[in-house]
Formats: C-alpha cells, sequence, structure tokens
C-alpha cells in the first residue's frame, strides 16, 4: 500500500509474455500484471485494440507512469503498485 506523501513511480517495465508486464517500482515493489482480463472485457475498441501484441507491446514509461500511445490507455500508479488492474 502506498503511504501518504510517499511518491510512487515505475522505474522499469519488462514484458513476459502475452499481456503480462513485470513492473518495477521506485521504492523496490515489484509487481507481475495480467492485463488481458482487463483488455478482453472491455467493449470499447480503443482499449481492444491492445489485445494485438504488437499494440501491446509499445507501452512507455512516462514521468513515473505507464502509457500507451501517449496516454491513449493508462491505468492508476496506485491500482498497478497494488496489482488491482481489473475488468
Amino acid at each position: 500500500m502506498i503511504n501518504e506523501g510517499q511518491v510512487v513511480k515505475i522505474e522499469r517495465a519488462k514484458h513476459l509474455e502475452a499481456h503480462k508486464l513485470k513492473l518495477s517500482f521506485n521504492d523496490g515493489t515489484e509487481q507481475i500484471i495480467d492485463f488481458g482480463p482487463f483488455l478482453s472485457s472491455s467493449l470499447n475498441p480503443l482499449i481492444r485494440k491492445y489485445l494485438s501484441r504488437e499494440e501491446f507491446i509499445k507501452y512507455e514509461i512516462d514521468e513515473g507512469d505507464l502509457e500507451w500511445n501517449d496516454y491513449d490507455l493508462c491505468f492508476s500508479i496506485a491500482d498497478l503498485y497494488e496489482n488491482n488492474v481489473k475488468p
């Protein structure tokens, strides 16, 4: 859990397989997150396009945030930190 006043940022992200990324945070915490269930449950075609491996692996770390295509797809840092990405 993120403590009040704590600034948590993602330092690194590594694609593992399918829609899984290993995220490393600036406090040493690491999470392996499977974005597949979230992406496949979405009805929005702008989100579903990231089911394509070619689109999914185009993620970037921008000032500590994980994002795709200039924030076309992004998640709360707290949710990523707590591995709470749900459909």
